[in-house]
Order: C-alpha cells, then structure tokens, then sequence
C-alpha cells in the first residue's frame, strides 16, 4: 500500500494552517500503531449510540488486527454495523482511524495473528476460538499535542 494523502484536518475555529509543511508523515502514524500496547475501539449499536472499549491488538501490513468475543457489545455491534474508529493510547500522539472491520477466515493469517500477539502480550492465541478481525482504514487524523498547530494531519486511504 502506497502510503495515504495527507492533507489537514477540518477544524474551524482552531487556527490550524492551509500550508502542507509540517504535516506529520504516515510513517509517525505507523511506529505508534505498531508500539501502542492498548486500543480504544469505538463502534455502533443497534441503536445508533456510540460504545468504546479499550483493546489490544496488532497493526501488520497496513492494517489493525484485533480480537473480541461474538457475544460482546463489540462483536454484536460489528456484526450488525462493520463501520468503527480505533485509536491508540497515548491522546497527547493521538492516531484515530476511521474505517471498517471484519472477521478473518483465513488459516495462514490467523497463525500469523497468533504468534505475533503472542511476542507481544505474551497470550496465546493458539485455541481462541473467539473472531479474529481485520480493521482497514478509509480516513485518519494524527495529533502531536507539542506541535499541535503546525502538525494537525488528516489521511485519506
């Protein structure tokens, strides 16, 4: 994947810059995806209100990996609308994506899920027989809180 158009966000009455310079790379975004150790997914109910979770999971190959059980407010909400944000940890280097999720099938990248999780929270992941999915972004913003102004970035996928 190419890497996305970054552009500034729409923010009116903040005073963030027309101008290009200083807008934070895909590469900022990615290292903080990858080092995050915990997630905050924020997805629909059935009745149009908004639910956050804290989550962990994995950004692997442009994309956000992540588990939850069927039963859970997030697996019956993603069942019923895959439309969803995941954001990282640390709000003072905020990157929140917005895109959808969906379960994964797939053997081999399910065993790449595995063993990956397991390097990083030390869980296995092995026997879960719980969904695994796979998050694909369509838009993201990136925050610096020490460059605010001047870094305020918006990518489209």
């Amino acid at each position: 994947m190419k890497s996305p158009k970054a552009t500034r966000p729409y923010m009116p009455g903040y005073g963030i810059p027309e101008k290009k310079q200083g807008l934070l790379p895909w590469t900022w975004a990615e290292q903080r995806l990858k080092k995050s150790h915990n997630y905050w997914i924020s997805t629909v109910k059935p009745d149009g209100s908004p639910h956050s979770m804290v989550i962990w999971g994995l950004w692997i190959d442009n994309a956000f990996f992540f588990s939850t059980g069927a039963k859970s407010r997030k697996g019956r909400n993603l069942a019923q609308n895959p439309r969803c944000v995941i954001a990282t940890e640390k709000a003072e280097e905020a990157v929140v994506l917005e895109g959808t999720a969906a379960p994964i099938a797939d053997r081999t990248t399910l065993a790449k899920f595995a063993r990956l999780y397991q390097k990083k929270y030390k869980w296995d992941m092995s026997s879960f027989s719980e969904p695994v999915y796979v998050f694909r972004p369509e838009s993201g913003f990136g925050l610096y809180e020490k460059k605010f102004m001047g870094t305020a970035t918006r990518w489209q996928f």
